[in-house]
């Protein structure tokens, strides 16, 4: 490995975050072994507790395996990571760097949205279908302000989601929403759209509440489509 000396402050974070990303470049290879706490330590002129804390943190990510004999290996970590390397560390390691993972993101968010939206159709009871249809009059109260209809609208579709009864997919939405997704500048001009359209909001919110499943499911893939690439969105589902 080529030595590269961190900064002092949160030393296993920012150890973390280097080993991560050489292993997702590529840099670090599946199979390849990783040096010894020991001489880890003396590259990054850390202390052999940060060495094992961002050893713990890789582990946990699924990027490495250790041994019983304490050897540590690199994993492929397109086989083995979740989708929490989507969300990276906190303290300072940040999201990790793979291209096409925003897109694919918004996509993901597409297809679990439009299901849970279905599914929220289908199991929601009144307690539940009220609360969606008051967080849209909430949402409907936060235009034309794009960053306060932004928040609104995470609070919305959590709400559905959360009616949908599939915890895949409340987890899945967590992730979503504090990674790969989460608001940095202003939105995109399909995004803006989107956010804005209320009706559609409140048609989606009318069809949850009257259980109609099949229906609720096109209407969010074509809300939710929106805020995709143009040349990535393909063929909408009507």
């Amino acid at each position: 490995m080529t030595g590269q000396v961190i900064r002092r402050t949160s030393v296993s974070e920012q150890m973390f975050a280097i080993l991560r990303d050489r292993i997702v470049a590529g840099t670090l290879t599946p199979g390849q072994p990783l040096h010894a706490e020991r001489e880890l330590a003396q590259e990054f002129g850390v202390n052999r507790h940060a060495v094992r804390e961002a050893l713990r943190r890789l582990q946990q990510a699924r990027l490495v395996e250790v041994s019983h004999g304490g050897r540590t290996t690199v994993l492929d970590w397109r086989r083995t990571a979740g989708l929490d390397l989507a969300v990276g560390g906190t303290g300072g390691s940040g999201t990790v760097d793979l291209p096409g993972l925003e897109q694919g993101a918004w996509e993901m968010r597409a297809c679990v949205g439009a299901d849970a939206a279905r599914l929220c159709a289908l199991r929601a009871d009144r307690p539940t279908t009220e609360a969606i249809t008051a967080a849209t009059d909430r949402y409907a109260q936060s235009q034309p302000d794009l960053k306060a209809l932004g928040a609104a609208d995470i609070a919305w579709w959590r709400l559905i989601v959360e009616g949908s009864g599939n915890l895949a997919y409340l987890l899945a939405f967590n992730t979503l929403v504090q990674g790969a997704l989460a608001e940095s500048g202003p939105p995109t001009a399909a995004r803006t759209a989107e956010l804005l359209d209320v009706a559609a909001h409140r048609q989606l919110a009318t069809l949850i509440a009257s259980h109609e499943p099949e229906a609720a499911w096109r209407l969010a893939r074509d809300l939710l489509s929106r805020s995709l690439i143009p040349s990535r969105r393909g063929e909408r589902v009507r």
